[in-house]
């Protein structure tokens, strides 16, 4: 095959340069008096402003896909652009589709001067004559037109064609323009230059680097080469003019085969392929079914939430704030989020349970249960995991963000039950009441001063499960245990303010409140608030997780925990990148909530002793389950959840129903409950999660309790693991380690939507099911 020359302008010298240039002269004498002669015939005599106004390549802004990718930032995780267009180095192409675009559009292109002399002049020639208005151009006039915005076969487009043509040629080598033009021209579909054209069509790349399979070949080449000539069928006659996409219809097909005959003689013709090569060449009939979603990937599964969340961010920073979301999707950008994509498959794989991957424990239920799964990185704040529901155009039932017009969208929100006792705890033992403290702890007890009593409506506070201690319990038993009437004590003995404030401390952005007249909870922002503000819009079941948060603050919270009480903001983006361009990076800071090592430690050691928390990998694990009740029924239960963490990562799962129904198994039983719906999820996902990131658990384990001025911890029927003395902070750091690059599970079915049909909430309020009775 024949090789590209170097450099086309360096092939005369010695003698030869005098008349080199005096064919130069001769050139540019014929395009004067052609541009002379257009301009004469068309009144634009101001021709000095086509030369100083004309854009050359280094002043244009091409749109571009702009990819979001995992934490390694090499795994593409979707694209986004209303045009698909990923630029590729001329250097860094193959020689398919070089060959094939000058076979099909130029095949004098190394030679020419970029100029067709001839059809400028039979242009002008026209417009003075009235004759019919020319069109075919050399490659470069093409991506001249292009360059310059140019549309329509007008007379003084022909001009400007060959003005920039004349300054490219000048300007840049034979390979440049090369580059240029199979980065620019539109090969239909939505996609712009080779690279978008070989994934949409073919599902390969042009890269050279890629492997051998990958990588667009000669025949599949010369396809998409001829659909240059007419990318899209014809708007007023796309049967009778359909182009030459061949899955458009069967005259289409054969434009394209004829026009593949076409390029495939002039590759011969030019030396790229022999006789006998071209004679064994096949036609492809490989070519993918028109999607009309081309250009955009990655959007439609689990991930489609997770770019939600990203533009949301982004939304908010200085160099995006204010700005349309084209801007982002179409600027061509770098976008690398801190989703670890093992730590993904992990989240899928557990909570979409759907799938044949879930625990057997929650596979095959009825179609309104829905799952939402959220881990977080502790002490970085990074979201390595987010799951909140199978379709990306769906309900977000892990969360909820702005999107691009300012409404608040998800449906993330669900009250937490016990799983909020985790920041009444962390609250106790930050105010120095031990784990080991007793409590008064039957199975009901009257609580006048928040009105819980016999007389009330509401009645008095209620224990759902059972404990040997009772009526005397220590905090760790009551805990574990999980037993209302101590927690609703120890809210009233913190304060609800107290707790409202550690929540907010450790993660909880907001909280939905009960609004009189209101059919829905409204969101209530903890952070602009003071607890003692906040505290006005809550009772002191708060302590007992009557209240909804969303998935996401949960699992914040756990990594607060995890970090050994240093909160850092749950985020999804890492940087945002163009070229060598970096035009936002992540802000990794850390505030410390005010737990000491003996408060982390107690609450550490406390919740490593609920039997639900226990993983089989050798992790210390510590966390805590959380049900609540569907309406008045001390039977059914519309909300599950499991809760907690490593040292190395943290998750929350909530498992309930897309239609607010009380959850019932595929059996017909009620008894659904965290410890055996979450529960498993989240076991299921700490230990394949830590063990895809390789970590070793030894460098995070927790550290015992010291206890102070009490006696040892007393022995239980659920005795802890045994614990090493080493002080679990600081910890290192697990998104640190390389990612992997396998590949992702496929999503499943979307889950049933909210009963309203609809995601979107107002930015204070969200679906909620009526208000219950307690927690378990």
């Amino acid at each position: 095959m024949r090789e590209f020359p170097t450099d086309y302008n360096d092939h005369a010298g010695g003698s030869a340069a005098p008349t080199r240039r005096r064919k130069r002269r001769r050139h540019r004498l014929l395009i004067f008096l052609a541009v002379f002669t257009l301009l004469a015939g068309t009144g634009l005599l101001a021709g000095g402003y086509y030369f100083d106004r004309v854009p050359t390549p280094t002043d244009l802004k091409l749109p571009e896909s702009t990819t979001v990718y995992y934490a390694d930032g090499r795994t593409a995780m979707a694209k986004l652009g209303a045009e698909n267009r990923t630029i590729v180095p001329y250097d860094q192409m193959n020689d398919s589709a070089k060959q094939a675009i000058v076979a099909a559009e130029d095949r004098t292109f190394w030679t020419n001067k970029g100029i067709d002399f001839s059809g400028v002049l039979r242009a002008a020639w026209s417009n003075l004559t009235g004759g019919q208005r020319q069109g075919a151009s050399t490659i470069t006039q093409q991506y001249a037109r292009v360059a310059a915005d140019l549309r329509g076969v007008t007379y003084s487009r022909k001009l400007r064609e060959a003005v920039i043509a004349w300054k490219l040629g000048d300007k840049y080598s034979k390979k440049e323009i090369l580059g240029f033009y199979l980065n620019t021209v539109p090969f239909g579909r939505g996609a712009y230059g080779i690279e978008a054209a070989a994934q949409t069509y073919f599902g390969k790349t042009v890269r050279r680097d890629a492997p051998p399979q990958q990588q667009l070949t000669q025949a599949e080449a010369m396809v998409l080469c001829a659909m240059v000539k007419q990318p899209e069928a014809d708007p007023a006659d796309p049967e009778g003019s359909p182009g030459y996409d061949p899955r458009r219809n069967a005259l289409a097909k054969q434009n394209s085969v004829d026009r593949w005959n076409y390029i495939r003689d002039g590759m011969v013709k030019l030396g790229y392929l022999t006789p006998e090569q071209a004679a064994n060449l096949a036609y492809p009939d490989t070519v993918k079914e028109i999607d009309p979603n081309a250009g955009q990937t990655g959007l439609d599964g689990p991930n489609g939430l997770v770019v939600n969340h990203v533009l949301a961010e982004l939304r908010q920073t200085e160099q995006f704030r204010g700005k349309p979301d084209e801007i982002i999707r179409d600027g061509g950008y770098k976008i690398v989020t801190t989703i670890d994509k093992r730590v993904q498959e992990a989240a899928e794989a557990a909570a979409d349970i759907r799938r044949d991957t879930a625990p057997e424990a929650v596979r095959d239920q009825p179609k309104n249960w829905q799952a939402a799964l959220v881990a977080v990185e502790p002490g970085t704040g990074r979201v390595l995991g987010y799951f909140g529901g199978s379709s990306g155009t769906g309900a977000d039932y892990a969360g909820w963000y702005y999107d691009e017009n300012g409404h608040a969208s998800g449906f993330g929100q669900h009250p937490p039950g016990s799983s909020f006792k985790v920041y009444d705890l962390a609250a106790a033992v930050q105010d120095k009441i031990s784990v080991k403290q007793h409590f008064d702890s039957p199975e009901t007890k009257e609580f006048p001063e928040s009105g819980r009593t016999k007389d009330s409506s509401a009645g008095p506070i209620r224990n759902a499960e059972h404990a040997a201690c009772q009526p005397d319990c220590a905090l760790w038993e009551a805990t574990v245990a999980s037993l209302n009437v101590t927690y609703f004590e120890l809210t009233e003995k913190l304060g609800t303010a107290k707790v409202i404030d550690m929540a907010k401390q450790a993660g909880v952005d907001s909280m939905w409140a009960t609004v009189k007249g209101n059919p829905q909870p409204q969101r209530v922002d903890l952070r602009d608030k003071s607890a003692e503000e906040s505290a006005k819009r809550f009772s002191t079941e708060v302590g007992i997780g009557q209240y909804g948060i969303s998935v996401q603050d949960h699992a914040n919270g756990m990594a607060t925990f995890a970090a050994g009480g240093k909160r850092a903001e749950a985020h999804f983006v890492r940087s945002v990148t163009k070229g060598d361009d970096k035009l936002y990076t992540e802000q990794l800071e850390q505030s410390d909530i005010g737990l000491n090592e003996e408060a982390i430690n107690q609450l550490d050691w406390t919740l490593r002793r609920v039997k639900a928390a226990k993983l089989d990998n050798g992790w210390d694990s510590a966390g805590k389950t959380g049900t609540w009740q569907a309406g008045q029924s001390t039977t059914q239960n519309v909300h599950t959840w499991m809760v907690g963490w490593t040292g190395a990562l943290a998750a929350a799962v909530w498992l309930g129903t897309s239609d607010g129904k009380p959850l019932k198994t595929k059996d017909g039983s009620y008894q659904v409950f965290g410890s055996n719906a979450p529960a498993p999820i989240w076991r299921q996902f700490m230990e394949q999660a830590t063990a895809a990131m390789k970590l070793d658990p030894d460098k995070y384990r927790f550290s015992d309790p010291k206890f102070p001025d009490d006696a040892p911890p007393p022995a239980t029927s659920q005795p802890a693991p045994t614990t090493s003395s080493r002080t679990a902070s600081p910890r290192p750091t697990p998104s640190e380690t390389p990612s992997d690059s396998s590949p992702s599970p496929s999503p499943s079915d979307p889950p049933t939507p909210p009963p309203t049909g609809s995601p979107s909430l107002s930015p204070l309020a969200t679906l909620s099911p009526t208000r219950t009775r307690g927690p378990r």
